[in-house]
């Protein structure tokens, strides 16, 4: 380089001092023979030094990141095929699994590019931190609806219920149409279309209806005290008994549970298929009050005997009855 820029340094003396002799055409003519020598020298001595700085630094770089970018980019389709096929062997919602492959797919390629960068030389520090705000930003922004699909991430992996179970979440009780990302749409008894976030299910509890075969149906009887307990424990049994679709094991439960104000409390407890529940719940509470009527047993309803006693005094008796009329 240096010995090249000297033979240039000695072209340029020689046409520094001009022939006095020659002419004006002569001294032109040399202007250009100059400039183009110079012009080539330095265009020959930039490229071999370029080509040379490409050779020995820029191209195995290059050469690295691009080896990098590619096999990452083919580690990404395999690692999002396998995300897939996991959530189908799972039998994740298809929406769900789609969500996650491509979540899965644009991390992991910004993570291919920032490597890709990395073997360039580029500092990715920087951009790193700033990746990392924006990400804590958008899920700042979006905590809500984060949280909804996290929950929703949970429901699918931990299956407290499936579509067409029957739940209980929120003080609402309806069958499992869809599990979505952000909602579960639920359909109530009276087909009404619920959608509930995902986030306000696993944040409570929740009651899953049809995940066991059987139910227990529970009743509280109560009869009056004037009644004779005997005949009436013998007429839920028979009741009981007569139903077909009352489970014979385990073994229906009819007890005294309770002597109330004015009441004398039998609970009922009778095993049914989880199908059955609701219907023979109801053919058996119109069975047990047809029963009561046909044998004139009485079911109390809340009620209150007063008894006032008179003594002697007339303004005591004055003030009961009084009382009474007002009463």
């Amino acid at each position: 380089m240096i010995e090249k820029f000297g033979q240039i340094l000695a072209l340029i003396p020689q046409a520094a001092v001009p022939d006095p002799d020659s002419a004006g055409t002569a001294s032109s003519a040399q202007s250009p023979d100059l400039l183009q020598q110079v012009r080539e020298a330095v265009t020959a001595d930039l490229s071999r030094e370029m080509l040379v700085r490409v050779l020995t630094h820029w191209l195995p770089a290059i050469a690295a990141a691009a080896a990098v970018f590619l096999f990452g980019r083919i580690l990404v389709r395999l690692a999002v095929r396998m995300i897939e096929q996991a959530s189908r062997r799972a039998r994740m919602d298809e929406t769900l699994a789609k969500f996650l492959g491509n979540f899965a797919s644009i991390i992991l390629q910004l993570v291919v590019c920032i490597a890709s960068l990395s073997c360039l030389g580029i500092d990715t520090t920087s951009l790193s931190a700033v990746l990392v705000a924006s990400g804590f930003a958008i899920g700042m922004a979006l905590q809500g609806s984060l949280g909804n699909v996290a929950a929703g991430v949970l429901l699918v992996f931990f299956r407290p219920f499936r579509v067409g179970d029957t739940i209980e979440v929120a003080g609402m009780i309806g069958r499992v149409v869809e599990i979505q990302i952000f909602n579960t749409i639920l359909l109530s008894p009276d087909n009404v279309r619920i959608i509930q976030p995902n986030a306000s299910i696993t944040g409570g509890s929740i009651r899953n209806l049809s995940a066991e075969p059987n139910r227990r149906i529970d009743l509280v009887i109560g009869c009056s005290y004037n009644d004779p307990l005997r005949e009436v424990r013998r007429m839920l049994e028979q009741i009981v008994a007569a139903e077909p679709r009352v489970l014979a094991e385990p073994a229906p439960v009819i007890a005294v549970s309770e002597l109330a104000e004015s009441s004398v409390n039998f609970v009922v407890r009778p095993w049914v298929r989880s199908a059955d529940f609701h219907a023979v719940k109801f053919a058996l509470t119109e069975q047990i009050k047809l029963g009561f009527d046909d044998r004139g047993l009485t079911i109390p309803f809340p009620s209150r005997d007063v008894f006032i006693h008179h003594s002697g005094n007339a303004t005591e008796k004055t003030l009961f009855e009084a009382a009474a009329s007002a009463a």
